[in-house]
């Protein structure tokens, strides 16, 4: 390895040293945000139909408590009347969708998109091992597809971030210029690997989702919790001001004109459009949806944007 490849780590690709070290930043508080689980009946529990229950507590029978679910044993030792309290599973698998496609091999300014991807993955990778959660994956781009079946411990966090950062799309040179995505496939198998009651964290720019994505990730989302990340970088939302530019992939060059008002403003337009129209499909699936800029401090948005209070602050809880 070069020393401008070294130089480039965290910038254009992510060792997984760097990846391994946020453990230190994850938290199982990320898991149990209020935004998140705010559909449904309590802190992290699911109302998903099949989920088992299990037991919480036991407390003095109350009128109205079911009589089937009398603690006969604390109630014969007590000489009190006490009834089981039951709570819906905690335990759910955690699903991480990321997309390594050649849009995300981007950025005017920071770090790569698909490098605040990958960074992002792997703090809710160590936030759902803290969890004791099981933890699966999908890391795909447009030649190579991964599935992790969750697991939980240590060593599914580290086989994700070992699978994350040995994929073909960090060594491939992947260019810009590369037409086929397979956004419409990757869907299609997270459909298909998704069981109800998973939480699943989509980490992607959202480039070329089609009509056939958007109706399965509906599908996937109606029986499901998902939080979708998008990353994007200030120059995909508006052109800079009046100017020659000059874009690389590292390969290839392009040089962009930006005179001319009425094409930055309708550059602009086009962003709102396919912005507004991932919002909207958000809000009618009741998907959570987190944006990022390259620009930001990806960590504190991410907490920001699940609810989580930093600084040892409590974390409020749906009750």
């Amino acid at each position: 390895m070069s020393s401008n490849d070294k130089a480039a780590e965290g910038i254009t690709w992510i060792s997984p040293q760097s990846l391994i070290q946020l453990r230190l930043h994850a938290s199982p508080t990320m898991l149990n945000s209020s935004i998140i689980h705010a559909k449904q009946g309590g802190a992290y529990l699911s109302s998903f139909k099949g989920r088992g229950m299990e037991f919480d507590e036991s407390r003095i029978y109350q009128a109205g408590d079911d009589i089937r679910n009398m603690d006969w044993r604390v109630t014969a030792r007590t000489g009190d009347a006490h009834t089981k309290i039951f709570r819906e599973e905690r335990e759910r698998p955690v699903l991480l969708w990321l997309d390594l496609n050649a849009s995300m091999m981007f950025a005017t300014r920071n770090k790569f998109k698909s490098v605040i991807a990958a960074e992002l993955a792997a703090l809710i990778a160590w936030s759902a091992a803290k969890n004791n959660d099981r933890l699966g994956g999908l890391i795909f781009s447009s030649d190579e597809h991964i599935e992790l079946k969750p697991r939980r411990g240590k060593a599914a966090v580290l086989d994700f971030i070992g699978r994350c950062t040995k994929h073909t799309a960090w060594h491939n040179g992947q260019s810009a210029a590369v037409s086929e995505r397979n956004m419409m496939t990757a869907v299609a198998r997270l459909r298909k690997v998704a069981h109800p009651g998973s939480l699943i964290f989509m980490i992607s720019d959202f480039r070329g989702l089609d009509e056939k994505s958007y109706s399965h990730i509906a599908n996937i989302a109606r029986h499901n919790d998902i939080v979708m990340i998008k990353i994007h970088d200030p120059i995909e939302a508006e052109l800079p001001v009046s100017g020659d530019y000059k874009l690389t992939d590292g390969i290839n060059e392009l040089q962009i004109h930006t005179a001319n008002k009425k094409l930055r403003d309708d550059y602009h337009r086009r962003y709102l459009d396919y912005d507004d129209q991932l919002k909207t499909f958000c809000r009618q699936n009741r998907i959570h949806l987190i944006q990022l800029s390259t620009d930001d401090d990806h960590i504190d948005t991410l907490n920001k944007g699940l609810g989580v209070r930093v600084n040892n602050k409590p974390q409020f809880r749906s009750a």
